[in-house]
């Protein structure tokens, strides 16, 4: 992240539907999907909302990180599910119906189900972010938002454009309700396990070139029911406050 870019403010809307599948790349006969959204497929989804092309891959420019802030957190706990899907050889339905086709292989998917996240975004170009903004408000979206798979639709709704300050933690822990880059956590003792939870670690794409080639990955840390993690960290987060003393601390994916 550009140290020196001023953030002060985020848009907030939360997203959910019955399936998810964001697959893991290096998965074969079996498809697996990472346990939570990567970073990648959080720029899809708002690229949908807000109409950015796909083709050529021209939409991935809108989404650097030095231009997209994206933060995520859990609203709901990680549930996953196998369901066999019958593929079928589409090559060989030139001329004829798909109902004709007798050639089938059967998979094992991976499936998220029940999922339902919050995401957190801040976009250095002005109209980008008002565009996000406007569709959020309307419950307006150009293409269909989905996750990760197209017959995965998200529905969404927007909690509102609020104020973020700016914050340390270190020499003290903290609590952060959103998911978090282990990078950003102060050696071995930066997270205090004396909270109760589940702790997890995954390593997942957070950045895409032009020719969808990952230009990095992260290691994100998350608590699988959505709990705050109390950790010290490196580097600053983010206070949002929602009013009435309801607060939420975060930290960009990056």
């Amino acid at each position: 992240m550009n140290p020196k870019q001023r953030i002060d403010k985020v848009l907030v809307f939360d997203v959910w539907g019955d399936y998810a599948h964001f697959r893991r790349f290096y998965t074969t006969t079996s498809p697996l999907t990472f346990t939570i959204p990567p970073r990648t497929a959080l720029c899809g989804l708002i690229g949908a909302i807000i109409g950015k092309e796909k083709e050529d891959n021209d939409y991935l420019k809108y989404f650097t990180l030095a231009k997209a802030y994206i933060g995520l957190k859990l609203l709901k706990p990680v549930k996953k599910v196998m369901i066999a899907e019958n593929l079928i050889h589409t090559k060989k339905a030139k001329g004829i119906g798909m109902n004709l086709i007798t050639e089938r292989t059967q998979i094992n998917f991976e499936f998220l189900k029940d999922q339902k996240y919050r995401i957190y975004f801040y976009h250095t170009d002005n109209e980008t972010y008002e565009q996000l903004k406007e569709n959020l408000e309307s419950h307006k979206s150009v293409y269909t938002p989905c996750f990760g798979l197209s017959e995965n639709i998200a529905n969404f709704a927007f909690v509102g454009e609020f104020k973020v300050n700016q914050n340390s933690s270190i020499d003290e822990y903290v609590q952060i309700d959103s998911v978090l880059p282990s990078e950003k956590i102060i050696g071995e003792k930066g997270i205090n396990f004396k909270l109760s939870g589940e702790y997890f670690s995954m390593k997942v794409p957070v950045e895409l070139n032009l020719e969808r080639i990952v230009t990095k990955y992260s290691d994100i840390l998350f608590e699988r029911n959505g709990k705050p993690v109390e950790v010290e960290l490196a580097e600053p987060y983010w206070t949002i406050d929602y009013g009435s003393g309801s607060r939420e601390n975060i930290v960009f994916i990056e």
